[in-house]
């Protein structure tokens, strides 16, 4: 039987053997933790991040709420405002193997929200 992180692992190369992000359509890579929610666009073309965001940055940390979803749509509108600033509206959602679900899926909403196409 495979641990949480054997699991998690196979759910992510199987998805990322699917998607590679470009420098006109960059990969929205997420990463939680128990604490915090990580995002940033990756042009694997390149290999390199075209923006982050997380709740450990100063823009977003100042507007904090406390709650774990909260902070995940603060990251979703920080990393959107960011893209668009560079000229980037259209990006591919890389959910890293966790679940579509929860602070992920706030994450990707408040993203769409804020003007970004999937």
């Amino acid at each position: 039987m495979l641990s949480k992180e054997e699991g998690r692992a196979r759910r992510k190369l199987r998805v990322r053997k699917k998607i590679d992000g470009s420098a006109s359509r960059p990969r929205l890579s997420v990463f939680r933790s128990s604490k915090h929610i990580y995002a940033q666009a990756v042009d694997d073309s390149k290999g390199g991040t075209v923006a982050a965001a997380s709740t450990l940055t100063a823009d977003v940390k100042a507007s904090l709420e406390g709650a774990k979803m909260d902070d995940a749509k603060a990251v979703g509108k920080a990393i959107a405002k960011a893209l668009l600033d560079k000229g980037i509206d259209t990006v591919i959602f890389d959910r890293n193997g966790y679940l579509y679900h929860g602070r992920v899926k706030a994450l990707a909403e408040a993203a769409r929200e804020a003007g970004l196409k999937f």
